[in-house]
């Protein structure tokens, strides 16, 4: 799409959000990073280093009352759902004013009342939940969408599958997505599937599928709203093909050295950061000064919430008794 399709397709301050959250997600992700290099970190840590621009677009292009079941990497997707950089470092240091109060650590948090289901680590695990709350909005009359996806990985489970089959079958909204990085763990693309595009399993079910560039986050967000306005008018899902290449090891502790480094440089290029200012650039919304200034502004942000969760108290023990079971106090 070139530069006035997108000018006319998306207002500039959506365009500018998106470049900051960008930004934000990147650094926020950075210092956790560090955290967890300086062993301060409780459990692990997973990255959207690279395909920030994903989770960014994506959840841009919902509106307030719809719902994401998300990835592992979809950290910028939290951060637009309103969950703060306090918030979030205070859930990777075990602090009590996290998400899970200290029960859990890293990406595993959501909040019914912000539209996010909490992640669990089995992948793909989550797209039968969204398609269960997908009926649960057909059945009551509401013009609500579910969001979700996983990796290229996990859409070789059989949860993904049936998830994908019990949608299109009874037109669910919801839309699905794959974030094709290139490997699962440690296996590449080729030794998961004889298919040349994960988006060919969408043709199994009878949806449509688009492959998008996952390092664009203008075509994510034009193509989650093409997406999102079809699930809205009752036709049912559609699935999403994100190509973007993981620039970090599946998590923090893997070097990752069975990526070719040449196949890194190359991605290097194609940085979802980079290709958002040349494209404000070309718009006429920025110039180095003012990404300079998001870059200082996200910066305090972070540092803020470096702060907020080491100044955060640890959970006692009677409290890790506390919400394990439901009680009702939560509707949805």
């Amino acid at each position: 799409m070139d530069v006035a399709a997108i000018a006319k397709e998306i207002k500039r301050e959506d365009m500018l959000q998106m470049y900051h959250y960008l930004r934000l997600t990147r650094a926020l992700e950075d210092r956790v990073t560090a955290l967890y290099r300086q062993g301060r970190i409780v459990g692990g840590v997973y990255t959207s280093h690279g395909m920030e621009a994903i989770a960014v677009g994506y959840a841009s292009a919902l509106e307030r009352d719809d719902v994401i079941a998300p990835y592992h990497r979809d950290m910028g997707a939290f951060l637009i759902r309103g969950f703060t950089t306090g918030e979030i470092l205070a859930q990777y240091l075990g602090k009590r004013t996290g998400p899970t109060k200290g029960k859990d650590g890293n990406v595993h948090m959501g909040d019914l009342r912000r539209g996010v289901f909490g992640f669990v680590s089995h992948l793909a695990d989550n797209l039968p939940v969204a398609a269960g709350a997908a009926l649960a909005f057909k059945m009551r009359g509401e013009s609500r969408v579910v969001f979700t996806g996983t990796g290229d990985g996990g859409s070789s489970r059989g949860d993904f599958h049936e998830a994908m089959n019990f949608a299109a079958v009874r037109k669910l909204p919801v839309v699905f997505f794959c974030n094709n990085n290139q490997y699962a763990y440690s296996t590449p693309l080729r030794l998961q599937m004889a298919i040349p595009n994960v988006v060919d399993r969408a043709k199994a079910y009878g949806i449509p599928g688009e492959i998008v560039d996952g390092n664009d986050v203008a075509a994510v967000y034009l193509a989650a709203k093409r997406a999102i306005a079809i699930a809205r008018e009752g036709k049912g899902p559609t699935f999403l093909e994100f190509k973007t290449m993981r620039m970090h090891g599946h998590s923090e502790h893997d070097p990752a050295k069975y990526v070719p480094r040449e196949l890194l440089e190359d991605w290097k290029k194609k940085d979802p950061i980079l290709k958002a200012e040349r494209l404000l650039g070309e718009l006429g919304y920025g110039e180095e000064s003012y990404f300079q200034r998001v870059a200082e502004r996200v910066k305090s942000e972070v540092e803020a919430g470096v702060e907020f969760a080491e100044q955060s108290p640890l959970p006692e023990g009677p409290e890790m008794l506390e919400g394990v079971f439901a009680d009702g106090a939560d509707s949805y």
